[in-house]
């Protein structure tokens, strides 16, 4: 009987087709970083940092929303514990699995790169669902990486600024603390509050 009321949970959120969405992003990452000669250079690997984690949090964020939001509001038991399961289970999928695309050198657009993307972006699409409902989640952080990824991919050297922290390729400093902030902001509202009621 405990079990039965997270499985409902997961089938209502579409949790099983989230994960296997996540798995096939990943293999499309890993065959598109194969073909990347990114031991050549590291800065070819931005396409696959910037992208997968766009598509992982995209999936992440169709997944939050709800059938019965005024069940869930008027539910007996708080629901933010479920939610926040539920974003911490599928962003941990996605954490998982997303770095093998870019084994390698992790000190240039390698595993921790992929992983602060994926926490920062999942982080924006979890905020998102609260403002805009969960069908529509994934467009500020397409909007996001699209202008980052257009006008800053091509800057080489020197530090990017706080806000660049998508195409950052240190594995420190404030781009891991721009996106761990996001991420447990987005996280937190959404736990709290739930994804946005849309018709």
């Amino acid at each position: 009987m405990t079990v039965a009321g997270p499985l409902l949970y997961a089938r209502s959120r579409a949790v099983p087709l989230a994960a296997a969405a996540l798995a096939a992003t990943t293999v499309v990452a890993v065959w598109a970083a194969d073909g990347l000669d990114a031991y050549l250079d590291p800065n070819r690997r931005v396409p696959v940092v910037a992208l997968a984690p766009l598509f992982a949090a995209a999936v992440i964020g169709t997944s939050l929303h709800s059938a019965s939001d005024e069940l869930d509001r008027t539910a007996v038991r708080p629901w933010w514990r479920r939610r926040l399961l539920h974003l911490l289970t599928l962003t941990a999928l996605a954490t998982a699995l997303l770095p093998f695309a870019v084994l390698g050198h992790a000190s240039s657009f390698g595993p921790p790169a992929m992983i602060r993307n994926v926490l920062g972006c999942t982080g924006l699409t979890a905020g998102a669902a609260v403002v805009l409902g969960a069908r529509l989640s994934w467009l500020p952080v397409f909007g996001y990486v699209s202008a980052m990824y257009l006008g800053i991919s091509g800057m080489q050297g020197g530090s990017l600024p706080v806000w660049a922290w998508l195409l950052e390729p240190r594995t420190d400093g404030p781009a891991w603390t721009t996106a761990a902030a996001l991420f447990a902001a987005g996280g937190t509202a959404y736990a709290l509050r739930g994804a946005r009621a849309t018709p």
